[in-house]
């Protein structure tokens, strides 16, 4: 059975405008999808297209207006707290955590507000303690930590009560590189061997690649793509971009998989699908050139959907 089922799920708004009475607005149409145990699916799309939305309805903070809504097995917004002990939520731009107290203590209050049992408490305490490096943390304040930091916490704080699914908003946003590694690392070892179901809202498409072997795409309160990132760069036939520094400046560049689109003296884009891997086509540009450096662009979500459209 499937850990999360959404059919022809549906949200409206009423809205008051100024001198115009009230009107609906439709932030999610008929959305249907299957989450099964140990998915990491990336759930994503342009600001405002449905995903907050959405994941309030899966943890029953919303209503939905209609439709059909389970999670492991209960319907979220009648029975919230059986579901609370099925969910952890992290919300980057957001705490779970008790923002004057030490790590520790809400660490602590979170094991009584769960009622989790002390022993099995303690073991995944010690264990996300070590794993997500917060042995130096429990008696900072929460106000006093920086934002990897906290997000850390967050994710532990979400975990301890071992459940079956994480939602995860824009988890790595304002991250520096080597804390988004870090994070992408945990959460990859935690599906692994926990078999924790992720569901991860995000702009990075770089976290999708890391963590995600499937992504649902919205966009307008609408579902517009079900499947793998790679197929969703080749139905929409999106492009990366390999920015090359090279030594000195060069006539285009010319190697099998990319065309170059732009030459500003030493330095050349070269353009190739999005589906495709970069490193042939970086082996090649390294064996013919002198390259003094190189760097990948992604492609935005909103181009990707826009050239999802574009493809019909």
């Amino acid at each position: 059975m499937a850990l999360i089922e959404a059919r022809d799920l549906n949200r409206t708004f009423s809205v008051r405008r100024r001198g115009a009475g009230r009107r609906d607005v439709v932030a999610v149409r008929d959305v249907t999808f299957d989450v099964e145990p140990g998915e990491m699916v990336g759930y994503i799309g342009p600001n405002g297209a449905g995903k907050s939305t959405t994941i309030k309805m899966l943890t029953g903070i919303l209503v939905p207006t209609s439709g059909h809504l389970r999670v492991a097995g209960v319907e979220p917004s009648r029975d919230r707290r059986r579901l609370a002990r099925q969910i952890g939520v992290v919300f980057g731009q957001r705490t779970s955590l008790w923002w004057d107290l030490p790590l520790r203590d809400s660490f602590d209050l979170l094991h009584r507000i769960y009622r989790t049992d002390p022993a099995r408490h303690r073991a995944n305490l010690a264990e996300f303690v070590e794993l997500l490096a917060l042995g130096d943390l429990l008696d900072t304040p929460v106000r006093q930590l920086s934002l990897g930091q906290r997000m850390r916490g967050d994710i532990a704080a979400a975990l301890l009560h071992d459940p079956a699914i994480l939602y995860l908003d824009e988890p790595t946003i304002g991250l520096d590189v080597v804390s988004k590694g870090r994070l992408r690392e945990f959460l990859r070892a935690l599906n692994a061997t926990r078999g924790v179901t992720l569901l991860l809202t995000t702009h990075d498409l770089q976290d999708i690649e890391a963590l995600c072997d499937r992504v649902v795409v919205i966009d307008h309160g609408t579902l517009v793509y079900d499947g793998s990132l790679p197929g969703l760069h080749e139905v929409g036939g999106s492009t990366r971009t390999l920015v090359v520094d090279l030594a000195d400046a060069a006539p285009p560049i010319a190697v099998p998989g990319a065309d170059t689109v732009r030459v500003e003296g030493p330095r050349q884009w070269l353009r190739f699908p999005a589906e495709a891997s970069a490193a042939p086509v970086v082996a090649a540009v390294a064996a013919a050139y002198d390259v003094a450096d190189l760097s990948i662009q992604e492609p935005a979500i909103e181009d990707v959907i826009r050239s999802l459209y574009g493809s019909g």
